[in-house]
């Protein structure tokens, strides 16, 4: 039997990197759901404030926080303030993470210390804001988490090793948390998408000269992702209807994986080609 979740008004989602974006669009995604928000963002604070307005103006509670995730400090107290603002998050949406500009890195361009920020920043605070938010959802019986990986982190991408590996150990973390949270009420899901426009990846003026690239002939919209990841939200505990949705054609394929899709253990990947 499946078992979806539609109201969310007595729930909170913590959204990293929200201020724009996938963030942006998920946040207000959510909110029309009548989920609370607590709005995290990094250096844009007008941003972060302007949607924390339009969110509550949707009938919601919503609160921006500031803090640097690739600092692992900075997340143990976004999380702590979080709580004791709003409460223990039951939806965890691990948005934030470095995007460098559309560019190719080689090997060789790549120090280790650009290599370590990365990983802390796209992989790392991500493993320890779920590590400090999974208590609450199991105590509740109740919880989802996801992860914006990259299609980068599947075939390698464009921008180099550091960026790649980082997105490719999120797949990883999402099967094993998947795995042995399944039987906790929690759901853990992941998603990659690829070229986004409004992201801090896609700079304005690459728009047209990439679109021409893409068999739809066009980027993919933050809403597309957050409609994405509000299904994965409503995806209730009996649900094995999860996909790997592959909305813009081969250029443009999205990733996920459902807790609940299980095949000796491990999660299955599944495809639908979008109408």
């Amino acid at each position: 039997m499946s078992i979806l979740t539609t109201d969310l008004k007595e729930h909170l989602a913590l959204v990293t990197g929200a201020s724009g974006g996938i963030g942006k669009a998920t946040c207000r995604a959510l909110a029309k759901m009548g989920c609370s928000i607590a709005v995290h963002y990094h250096s844009s604070t007008q941003a972060a404030e302007d949607l924390v307005q339009e969110l509550k103006g949707l009938g919601v509670k919503a609160e921006a926080f500031k803090a640097d995730l690739s600092k692992y400090d900075e997340v143990r107290t976004l999380h702590a303030a979080v709580v004791k603002s709003l409460g223990n998050p039951t939806i965890l949406f691990n948005n934030a993470g470095v995007a460098p500009k559309f560019g190719t890195k080689s090997i060789s361009e790549i120090d280790i210390e650009t290599f370590e920020f990365t990983w802390r920043a796209n992989c790392a605070s991500s493993f320890l804001m779920t590590q400090l938010c999974v208590p609450a959802m199991q105590e509740k019986g109740w919880g989802r988490v996801i992860f914006c990986s990259s299609v980068a982190g599947l075939n390698g991408g464009v921008i180099g090793p550091h960026y790649a590996s980082s997105k490719s150990a999120l797949h990883g973390l999402i099967h094993w948390l998947a795995s042995n949270l399944a039987k906790t009420g929690i759901t853990v899901n992941g998603i990659a998408p690829a070229l986004i426009q409004d992201t801090a990846m896609m700079a304005p003026e690459h728009h047209e000269e990439l679109s021409k690239k893409i068999p739809i002939g066009r980027l993919g919209y933050p809403e597309e992702i957050a409609e994405t990841v509000t299904w994965m939200v409503k995806t209730g505990e009996g649900q094995r209807g999860a996909e790997t949705l592959k909305a813009l054609e081969e250029a443009q394929e999205i990733e996920y994986y459902h807790s609940n899709d299980q095949i000796n253990g491990l999660p299955k990947k599944r495809k639908l080609d979008a109408a």
